[in-house]
């Protein structure tokens, strides 16, 4: 079935990039360009990745809370400007 009928990309294909490390609908995006156009597909999107299509998502729910580095409140990451 289709997902991104702007670029004809489907579930499978969807997977496929999720089983090779894009967790994301953003690295989705950038892997194959789903979402980019009119962005109707992107909770579709967002719906295949939450129902275990990434193996890094599952296995960061597998974590416990010691294994998971912690960050600041109130941080902010840092970025790097532009020379």
């Amino acid at each position: 079935m289709y997902v991104c009928s702007c670029f004809g990309i489907t579930e499978k294909q969807v997977r496929e990039h999720a089983e090779s490390g894009a967790c994301t609908p953003r690295q989705i995006a950038g892997a194959c360009k789903a979402g980019t156009d009119c962005g109707s597909c992107v909770r579709r999107i967002q719906a295949l990745l939450g129902r275990g299509a990434c193996p890094r998502r599952e296995s960061l729910d597998t974590l416990g809370p010691a294994d998971v580095p912690a960050v600041a409140a109130g941080s902010e990451p840092q970025v790097a400007e532009a020379a």
